[in-house]
């Protein structure tokens, strides 16, 4: 039984190649001075250059046989997570060289993502789809609420706000492409499956993200509950990421879900109009780390 999309019909997926912080040392607490702020987003930054791959792979996985329309967006979606990769990889290289060791955040996403090694691929079809609407509802928050991130290190924060810009761009592409792929299941099979994965996948993505934080944190020299609740008080509270997405959370449970029911392009407006005009210099799109 298939589902139809509600992916707008005049959606434009448009990669936008930009380098950020690549002249100059990012600060080791570059948000603001904040070691917790700062290892929570290390610590997501550090999913993102194997993660992405992980989600290029296992979409392109089924562009075959889909419709032109979603075959073109998987094209795009493909180009936009290959360059995020590459610019979260240098960001996490530049955390490393501020003094983090991001090596055992790394070997826990490859361990998360070798579990799916052996699965059928509908399995990180499914995986990568949750993850895509985890990715879209940070990335709205990230950009409805501008004390995410008050008082970062210019160049990181540029960075987070055009990664945000284009999850929120492409965030029905997995969901399309799960549909189509699913297209001969029953609804309830459907969203059986796809509740038990993201269930599944939560129950590891906080816990895994949380004490990659403390990992990072032990390193400044801060831990036990110290470190506990700084995280918890960050996520949770003031400005609290975590605490405002449980809302959209939910709405993954709802019959008739799809991430373009709230169509929030008009984020994306913004952000260009607020920042799209500081990216160009020698005809590529660059922002300077702090010196």
């Amino acid at each position: 039984m298939a589902t139809a999309t509600v992916t707008p019909p005049d959606l434009s997926i448009t990669p936008r190649d930009r380098e950020f912080g690549r002249e100059g040392a990012t600060p080791r607490w570059w948000h603001g001075g904040n070691p917790y702020a700062t290892a929570m987003y290390n610590a997501l930054s550090a999913t993102f250059p194997d993660g992405e791959a992980f989600f290029v792979r296992s979409v392109r996985a089924f562009a075959k046989d889909c419709p032109e329309a979603l075959k073109k967006d998987i094209k795009a979606f493909t180009t936009q997570e290959a360059i995020h990769s590459r610019e979260h990889d240098a960001f996490n290289k530049r955390a490393s060289e501020s003094g983090y060791d991001m090596e055992p955040l790394y070997d826990r996403v490859k361990e998360r993502i070798a579990l799916l090694q052996d699965k059928p691929p509908i399995a990180s079809l499914a995986a990568t789809m949750v993850l895509e609407h985890y990715t879209a509802i940070l990335a709205h928050e990230i950009l409805a609420d501008p004390k995410h991130f008050e008082g970062a290190e210019e160049a990181t924060a540029m960075l987070w706000k055009w990664h945000a810009a284009e999850e929120i761009e492409h965030k029905g592409v997995a969901y399309d492409t799960w549909l189509h792929a699913t297209r001969d299941w029953s609804r309830w099979k459907r969203w059986q499956v796809k509740a038990k994965v993201m269930l599944y996948v939560t129950s590891h993505f906080f816990p895994d993200r949380f004490r990659g934080a403390l990992t990072l944190l032990k390193q400044d020299g801060i831990r036990g509950w110290k470190a506990r609740w700084g995280l918890i008080r960050y996520g949770l509270i003031a400005p609290g990421m975590f605490r405002k997405i449980l809302g959209a959370w939910l709405e993954f449970f709802l019959p008739g879900f799809h991430p373009w029911n709230e169509d929030d392009r008009a984020l994306i407006a913004a952000y260009e109009d607020a920042e799209g005009h500081r990216f160009m210099r020698n005809g590529k799109k660059t922002v300077r780390a702090a010196a």
